[in-house]
């Protein structure tokens, strides 16, 4: 089985230090193959959220990490920054690559860039990107789960957050053999199949939005929360939410989605 736990949308600078400890606890019970940390690492960018951020991946110390940008993790209000260059904070703690892919026998996980130092909140996915991401999903192997991961929501409930390019994203991704697309930004949980508003779809695609981690930036009455994705090769994908229960101090199960995955013959 491979084991995924996404991390999304911290806001470090409004990390609360008890979830973050319940979080570590968590991590550390699951052991997970990969943590995927889905933007809005930071809240403003600044040097010494970055600072927290990075340490707080280093006490996780996992085995796989793999990270994308979000729209707070651009300078902005260091206009000059955010205009010559907008990843300088985070390319110093989290290196250079801003789409990193990551792969193992269970998984295929690519990150998409989908800010934009232009666009203050929205997020963008271009044909470029679609392609690129789609080349690798085409590759797979079969046993392997196949995951996009982009910061701004593919199909979200508030129609105002939706990525630009969510549509031929989700049909091109569809074709490529896609079978989720994790995502966070508006820090609301929630498990939806893609093929009710991305129609004509070539088969079903899961968006897979994350609440906010650790901030105090929580939104809906919605608590902290994460997701933990588990993978077994010829059975259906389990998609769990995890929420922070202030009175347990612990992250507990709340939630859990069975996919059925979808594969070519061969």
């Amino acid at each position: 089985m491979s084991v995924l736990l996404q991390i999304s949308d911290p806001h470090f600078g409004t990390e609360q230090p008890p979830v973050c400890e319940a979080l570590v606890r968590l991590h550390r019970s699951l052991d997970p193959d990969l943590v995927v940390l889905s933007g809005d690492i930071t809240q403003r960018a600044r040097r010494a959220q970055f600072d927290a951020a990075r340490a707080f991946v280093d006490r996780l110390a996992p085995r796989a990490f793999l990270a994308i940008p979000g729209n707070h993790d651009i300078p902005l209000f260091d206009v000059a920054t955010r205009l010559v260059a907008p990843y300088r904070g985070y390319v110093r703690v989290f290196g250079e690559t801003l789409e990193p892919v990551f792969e193992s026998a269970g998984l295929l996980v690519c990150g998409v860039n989908t800010t934009r130092w232009w666009r203050h909140a929205d997020g963008e996915v271009s044909a470029a990107q679609v392609e690129r991401v789609g080349a690798r999903f085409r590759a797979a192997r079969p046993e392997q789960l196949r995951v996009a991961v982009v910061h701004q929501p593919i199909d979200p409930t508030d129609v105002e957050n939706l990525l630009h390019g969510a549509g031929p994203a989700a049909r091109a991704w569809a074709e490529a053999g896609c079978d989720l697309v994790l995502g966070g930004h508006i820090h609301l949980p929630y498990v939806v199949p893609l093929t009710a508003r991305h129609a004509p779809m070539a088969r079903p695609v899961w968006a897979v939005q994350a609440g906010t981690a650790v901030s105090s930036r929580v939104r809906d009455g919605k608590p902290n929360s994460v997701n933990v994705v588990r993978h077994t090769p010829g059975e259906p994908c389990r998609v769990e939410r995890w929420d922070h229960d202030a009175a347990k101090a612990a992250f507990v199960r709340v939630e859990t989605t069975e996919i059925r995955l979808l594969r070519k013959a061969h």
